[in-house]
């Protein structure tokens, strides 16, 4: 077997009950839960365990329950065996999840950081301005150009670039619809609405951006334990120094996932780990490549076959 790499789930992998296999297998999964739990001064292991999907869909909650139960699963990983990954990304919010699996920043830090971000994202547009796209069957340089054609001096771009063949876009609600309608006149094969809370990874994120900014420049950084490939340049960095900045920018930035499974292959990964609620990513990265093996830990059946497959 080659270089392993660990990947992380962003928003959007989030169901009640994610985490509780975990969190009642394994001792380290449980505390986990209950520092994010003092850490926030409420329960996010009910609202993640019990609560309704509706709490669990607000960006402010949705964010600090996913990354949580991401490092439940990941410090359940370590003791149970788990070789130290080569390399760590995250989809957007995962990057988080991948920087406290790294220790660059700890778990408490992050999951007040990524409440505050969710509420930033949130409140930055209102309700029923933006909105977001998935585009299926269409490539970049398409997407790019009818989103163009469609902003008509509102906000629309790229916001994932998921694979050669999934991009979802993001802006001001009239202009996805338009570009949706254009897409899907030059030979997209779907373009689907999302049902999001808010317009993410778009120009109209600026003023989350700012405030988000503040946060993180008040976080002291550490050098990381193995490299993460950034969502913002889709380079490896193993800098402490340079978290803030492109944590900063990958807010209004478009995710590079595509450019950042192909780098990580180009070091000689054969092998992905996704680790957290669901297996979006595994699926993502098959859609890039069919070379690699995929495998994903979110509760103690996957985390034991995982590892037997390891």
């Amino acid at each position: 077997m080659g270089k392993i790499a660990y990947i992380f789930p962003g928003q959007g992998s989030q169901s009640v009950g994610m985490g509780k296999d975990l969190f009642d297998s394994y001792a380290e999964a449980r505390s986990v839960f209950e520092e994010a739990d003092e850490s926030l001064g409420f329960s996010l292991s009910e609202m993640c365990f019990s609560g309704t999907e509706e709490d669990l869909a607000l960006t402010a909650n949705t964010q600090p329950a996913i990354l949580t139960t991401s490092i439940a699963a990941y410090r359940a990983m370590e003791a149970n065996g788990y070789p130290k990954p080569d390399y760590v990304a995250g989809h957007s919010l995962g990057e988080y999840s991948a920087l406290v699996a790294a220790g660059a920043i700890n778990l408490a830090d992050a999951v007040k950081t990524v409440r505050k971000r969710g509420a930033y994202m949130q409140d930055a547009v209102a309700v029923g301005v933006g909105a977001m796209a998935a585009i299926i069957g269409s490539d970049l340089s398409t997407v790019q150009e009818c989103c163009q054609e469609a902003a008509q001096q509102q906000i629309c771009s790229p916001a994932n670039i998921n694979s050669a063949k999934q991009i979802v876009i993001a802006g001001n609600a009239e202009a996805i619809d338009r570009a949706c309608e254009i897409l899907k006149d030059r030979g997209a094969r779907r373009a689907i609405k999302l049902n999001v809370s808010a317009p993410f990874h778009c120009a109209l994120m600026k003023a989350a951006e700012e405030k988000l900014s503040i946060d993180l420049q008040g976080i002291t950084f550490s050098d990381l334990d193995f490299p993460i490939f950034e969502n913002v340049s889709a380079e490896e960095n193993s800098k402490g120094a340079r978290v803030a900045e492109a944590l900063t920018r990958q807010v209004s930035s478009p995710v590079r996932w595509l450019e950042t499974v192909q780098n990580i292959i180009g070091r000689d990964v054969d092998t992905f780990v996704e680790v957290g609620a669901g297996k979006v990513l595994s699926g993502l990265v098959r859609q890039i490549d069919r070379n690699p093996n995929c495998f994903n830990v979110e509760d103690s059946e996957s985390l034991s076959n995982t590892l037997s497959n390891l």
